[in-house]
């Protein structure tokens, strides 16, 4: 085994990413502070364009974070407390999170154990005549199978809110060969732009984006304190949720990089697949032949129990790993009211809490630390 450390190998290299952009990103960012747009000016609203562009979508509005991006887009959709949205239990805190908040009640689902999304056939066994909406979580980057969820919302008149946060650029093939980014296909989509993201700003930010004029108005007006087209007039209760100009600038640029960005994460997640190979021990991710993967994470499950023992192991080879996620939501503290509808419990949620674990991915790893990476990985199996 390969003895040597490359140096200073990283879950997420923001720094090197910047160095490789930083004439453009500075460039920018000085653009707005000469011109003192912080708030919605032209930056913001340029990339607003650039980004219905890109997503070949009608409307996008920015917003402060992703979390917030959820919430309006929950709150745009006039549902009453008591209202049941469905979400899968293997996701962040922050897709029930809002639910909560809004007073709605979450309904927590089991996924499928190949891709970790949520799927038709298990929504449509929680839904109940309270069911109001479902937010499909596009996990670790690949888009849920959509088209059967789609036709399963429209059978029982609920809204479709996607989670985009890890999926930004991923594209889903429908039945008849027509092409949607993920975010694009539900009545909402939501997205983070968290620094870790695949499209990351360098603070928080956020955008919700749809081809529904009326709920593009209705976010637009959430988002700024329910404020109505003229100053000053407000006909919602809203929030304020706005991003600003300098992290509007930062995404201009890196937008103009993200497939760019996603290509590296593959090559990156192709490496990883073939070292892994031949190892009985491991199940790599999982590809639908109907979505393309931009590898928001790489995620391993181990097979053999020894999920812990293998995260010691890298930890004591200086190779970064996480867990996502450790624990069911509905086992969470906050969550334990929650309802939980499966045949049986949600047996493929907890497996994966006991099983999974994330590798460096990022768009700066070179192939001196991924050999070192996967070597480290080797070694645990080969003891």
């Amino acid at each position: 085994m390969t003895t040597t450390l490359p140096p200073n190998i990283q879950m997420v290299d923001l720094k090197n990413q910047y160095l490789r952009f930083k004439e453009e990103i500075d460039r920018e960012v000085m653009d707005v502070l000469a011109s003192t747009a912080y708030i919605n000016g032209p930056k913001v609203q340029q990339f607003q364009a650039d980004l219905e562009e890109y997503l070949q979508v009608k409307h996008v509005i920015p917003c402060a974070n992703g979390t917030d991006a959820l919430q309006i887009a929950l709150m745009a959709l006039g549902l009453e407390p008591g209202d049941e949205v469905i979400v899968p239990a293997f996701t962040y805190v922050a897709t029930a999170e809002v639910i909560a908040l809004l007073q709605l009640k979450p309904v927590m689902v089991d996924v499928d154990p190949a891709t970790f999304n949520v799927t038709a056939e298990l929504i449509e066994q929680a839904i109940t005549r309270r069911t109001k909406a479902v937010v499909p979580v596009h996990l670790f980057g690949q888009s849920c199978d959509m088209e059967p969820i789609m036709e399963v919302a429209r059978r029982h008149g609920i809204y479709v809110v996607e989670d985009n946060a890890q999926a930004i650029g991923a594209d889903y093939t429908f039945a008849d060969g027509h092409i949607q980014k993920t975010g694009t296909i539900g009545d909402i989509g939501c997205t983070s732009f968290y620094p870790s993201k695949n499209l990351g700003a360098y603070g928080d930010g956020g955008a919700v984006y749809t081809n529904s004029e009326e709920l593009a108005v209705i976010c637009k007006s959430v988002a700024n304190h329910g404020q109505s087209a003229q100053r000053y007039y407000h006909d919602l209760v809203g929030v304020n949720s706005r991003l600003d100009a300098i992290q509007a600038a930062i995404l201009g640029v890196k937008l103009r990089h993200l497939d760019v960005f996603a290509e590296a994460r593959r090559r990156a997640a192709a490496f990883y697949d073939q070292a892994f190979a031949g190892i009985s021990e491991l199940t790599r991710p999982a590809r639908q032949s109907n979505s393309t993967h931009v590898f928001h994470q790489y995620t391993l499950l181990v097979n053999n129990g020894q999920r812990d023992a293998l995260q010691a192991h890298l930890q004591e080879k200086k190779v970064p790993c996480m867990i996502y996620y450790p624990v069911p939501l509905y086992e969470q503290k906050a969550y334990r009211s929650a309802t939980v509808r499966g045949r049986g419990g949600l047996p493929v949620t907890e497996s994966l809490c006991n099983s999974v674990i994330s590798l460096p991915m990022h768009t700066e790893l070179d192939e001196e630390s991924l050999a070192y990476i996967c070597e480290v990985v080797r070694s645990f199996f080969q003891k």
